[in-house]
């Protein structure tokens, strides 16, 4: 087989910037993104992507309509495409056996049935999402309880390995892909199929090849280990500050250990996203269902490590505040859980939010790429419209950082976007209440200089000495 056509199964992180670098960079080859979703699809195809991520409209804009095409017609693209990606959603269960743990296969499930219905040739069918390990065996069932006659299936493990913000890098410049399948002759040959799709601009050293359970655990593996490391350094930052150590010179000292790296040491108020809380989860309930529960209990430490972060974090802005923060304007930079993407699953704000709201608090947001309705539905947990009229008593959604402080008791800077660091903070300092506080949850901000204007500062992993202010004399500035 020759691949001329893929079709992805969700145009969601995942399938729309991997089909785009895909159709950039193998311009011979059709690729067609499907969803069920006809709003997102209207997005996919529009000027404004229902994503962002840096470099990602280029590339869209360099292929749409040549060789990439967005459409709601799911059954034109099963049955014209010899590689199928499935890049649906696979959430933590919220019900049933496993709840709050195990991964929720319902739409893989249903991505499979549809290609068992639709399909009239033969398919390489690519499990994109991050799953469970032997969910390639569920696929494979439907598939092959399901096949018409002349239809045959292979099936693929393609886990993606992206991080929101550099998605796009990350896809031209991977590290590693990684195909596991079948250790049959059908298998490996649909293994060579995918390394050739990918090896149109990734060297064939960095492709590595399994079978289908080792590439699935992998995926979860490498998620959890970048987890643990920002949860041992994090665990640290308490010590820090009740010491007077500096987790920041910690991490560099640490990080210069050839054996350890430098990579995922910054201290925080905590990891967020789509992947790293889920995959821990998923990796737990493996663990709980092999019957490992010291492996279990391992994994889940480091998951209440990071929800204890975020707990002291939000402990220090309330004790710092007179210990009340009843009616008081709290302004909130950032609500995504990383700069340079707009996605707010599992993003610390939330956190941080709905604890400040349940003490009294009235928030002022401001976040450069979040739309006002996903924060309203995130500190909801609904769209309906009603229900964010309520909380808009106690919460506004500013266009600017500037408009967000004004009047604020204090600043609690959430999310490390570039453009808070060149904020003028003397203009800033003038427009809130005094005495004004501003916790850094990112240790992003010049800490020193911000206590010479007169802020009460406080950051995660540092105790800072008090300085005098030196308003008085109006000589400091600030970018």
């Amino acid at each position: 087989m020759v691949i001329e056509k893929i079709c992805c199964l969700g145009a969601g992180y995942v399938g729309g910037p991997t089909c785009s670098v895909i159709a950039l960079k193998c311009p011979d080859i059709t690729v067609t993104v499907c969803d069920k979703s006809e709003d997102r699809i209207k997005q996919w195809n529009s000027d404004k992507l229902p994503i962002y991520e840096p470099g990602l409209d280029d590339v869209v804009k360099t292929c749409r309509g040549r060789n990439l095409f967005f459409s709601t017609d799911i059954a034109k693209g099963i049955q014209e495409a010899d590689l199928i990606f499935i890049s649906v959603n696979t959430p933590t269960k919220i019900v049933g056996n496993g709840k709050g743990r195990a991964a929720d296969l319902k739409y893989v499930e249903s991505a499979a049935r549809m290609i068992a219905d639709l399909a009239t040739s033969n398919k390489i069918v690519v499990e994109k999402s991050t799953v469970p390990v032997k969910a390639a065996e569920i696929i494979m069932k439907i598939l092959r309880a399901n096949t018409k006659p002349g239809v045959d299936y292979q099936i693929l493990s393609n886990p993606e390995f992206l991080a929101e913000g550099t998605a796009i890098v990350d896809l031209i410049e991977a590290d590693r892909v990684l195909i596991g399948g079948e250790e049959t002759p059908e298998g490996q040959k649909a293994i060579q199929e995918l390394c050739w799709v990918y090896e149109h601009w990734i060297p064939a050293k960095n492709i590595l090849t399994t079978n289908t359970w080792s590439s699935e655990l992998s995926k979860l593996a490498a998620n959890a280990f970048l987890a643990q490391r920002i949860s041992s350094i994090n665990s640290l930052t308490a010590v820090c500050e009740a010491t007077g150590a500096d987790v920041a010179e910690v991490a560099k000292a640490v990080g210069r250990d050839s054996r350890i790296g430098p990579k995922f040491l910054e201290a925080s108020i905590g990891f967020g996203g789509s992947c790293f809380q889920k995959d821990i989860l998923n990796l737990i309930y493996l663990s709980e269902c092999l019957h490992l529960p010291e492996v279990a209990a391992y994994w889940q430490q480091v998951l209440s490590l990071n929800e204890f972060q975020k707990t002291r974090f939000t402990r220090k802005v309330i004790e710092s505040l007179f210990n009340t923060v009843t009616d008081k304007n709290i302004a909130i930079l950032g609500f995504s859980f990383k700069k340079n993407t707009g996605d707010t699953r599992e993003s610390p704000a939330i956190h941080v939010s709905k604890t400040l709201l349940d003490e009294g608090a009235k928030l002022h947001i401001y976040d450069p790429k979040v739309e006002p309705e996903q924060i309203y539905y995130e500190l909801t947990g609904t769209y309906v419209k009603t229900e964010h009229e309520n909380i808009k008593k106690c919460v506004e959604i500013h266009d600017t950082a500037y408009s967000a402080v004004t009047g604020a008791h204090a600043i609690v800077l959430c999310t490390e976007w570039d453009e808070f660091k060149e904020l003028n903070f003397n203009k800033i300092y003038e427009v809130m209440m005094k005495p004004a506080y501003l916790f850094d949850g990112r240790k992003i901000l010049d800490h020193e200089a911000l206590q010479r204007i007169g802020f009460h500062v406080q950051t995660i992993g540092k105790r800072l000495a008090r300085t005098g202010s030196i308003r008085a004399q109006g000589s400091l500035t600030m970018p």
